[in-house]
């Protein structure tokens, strides 16, 4: 019983009940992950050991490139991706645990205003996300970053730190910004397409 529980619980996850969730989970899994996976670690990977400052002192650089991120942002990514996925994840999980298959999801009310809920839920902490990466990150990493090192109580207070390939980490972010907007925009024509679909099963009837 327990496999079966899996086994409906892992096609939930890889084959919604509606064509644009398969297309966003495909969008998801593969591309959004790939591009954060692979590409964001060739360009985040060693910002740490390339992050200097004048003067170049190893001490100095920790403090002020822990105050440049405060998060990494493949940390903050990777947090992002997850936490999405979790209101799709408990959904899924509830509909295997009641051996609900994917047809029943889009013909049964309650079933349906459960799942529109965790669409929902998606783009909120989709939009949130958004909101906290432009807090933290901006639009455009600056090749120059002013460190306040008062607290190290050092000759200068304000320290210039070079921030290494601040082009490339630019378009990086620009590139995920984007990915959470197509996503966000996915969820929402997943709400209507789910609208169309109960609406036309109703007229059906």
């Amino acid at each position: 019983m327990s496999l079966n529980y899996i086994k409906n619980f892992y096609e939930g996850c890889m084959k919604p009940p509606t064509v644009i969730g398969q297309f966003h989970t495909l969008f998801f899994g593969s591309v959004r992950m790939f591009f954060l996976g692979v590409l964001g670690f060739a360009v985040y990977g060693n910002e740490a050991l390339h992050f200097s400052c004048d003067p170049d002192k190893r001490e100095i650089n920790l403090f002020c490139y822990n105050q440049f991120r405060p998060i990494t942002p493949q940390v903050f990514w990777a947090l992002q991706l997850v936490i999405v996925l979790v209101p799709g994840a408990i959904f899924h999980l509830y509909a295997a645990c009641k051996s609900i298959n994917q047809e029943c999801i889009l013909q049964k009310p309650i079933y349906t205003v459960i799942y529109i809920l965790s669409v929902l839920l998606r783009i909120s902490l989709e939009v949130v996300a958004f909101w906290l990466q432009i807090h933290l990150f901006g639009f455009q990493v600056k090749p120059l970053y002013l460190c306040d090192a008062a607290s190290l109580g050092k000759k200068f207070t304000i320290i210039k730190c070079m921030v290494p390939e601040h082009f490339e980490k630019t378009i990086f972010l620009i590139a995920m910004y984007t990915f959470t907007v197509i996503t966000i925009v996915l969820c929402v024509a997943e709400i209507f397409e789910i609208i169309f679909r109960r609406l036309c099963f109703l007229i059906s009837q």
